[in-house]
């Protein structure tokens, strides 16, 4: 899975509009996540790091509710933007994913699971075993 990492609010109107999961590594504000959803119709997730989710105005999370947009805590820990544009999950926890499911495994466990071994939140996992 692609995540599209945005380093600040000047890059928001160049994003491809279909973009589903972006990373924002600045603190948004009301008009950035307003910006963000009008670039990006098809966006499903948007990630921040901790310390930005707990500034994160009540008005948006229930904005965000109501476009059906989920507001994920975390990092792409390691991640360099000047590189590329998008952190990439690792293939292992990809195929790892499929073999937990293959024997039977709830989505819930196998996320605290890797979430304890990989990089990936619980949040961010249990949004791709939706997937």
């Amino acid at each position: 899975m692609k995540i599209r990492v945005v380093s600040s609010r000047e890059e928001i109107p160049n994003l491809n509009q279909n973009e589903k999961v972006i990373h924002l590594a600045f603190r948004p504000s009301n008009t950035d996540i307003f910006t963000l959803v009008q670039t990006c119709p098809k966006v499903e997730v948007i990630q921040l790091p901790g310390s930005y989710r707990r500034t994160v105005s009540k008005s948006i999370e229930m904005f965000m509710e109501m476009q059906n947009i989920k507001l994920i805590e975390g990092d792409v820990w390691g991640h360099r933007k000047d590189i590329n544009e998008y952190y990439t999950t690792s293939p292992a926890i990809t195929d790892k994913i499929k073999e937990l499911k293959s024997e039977g495994i709830s989505d819930e466990k196998i996320a605290d699971k890797l979430s304890r071994e990989g990089k990936l939140n619980k949040d961010m996992l249990l949004y791709m075993l939706s997937k």
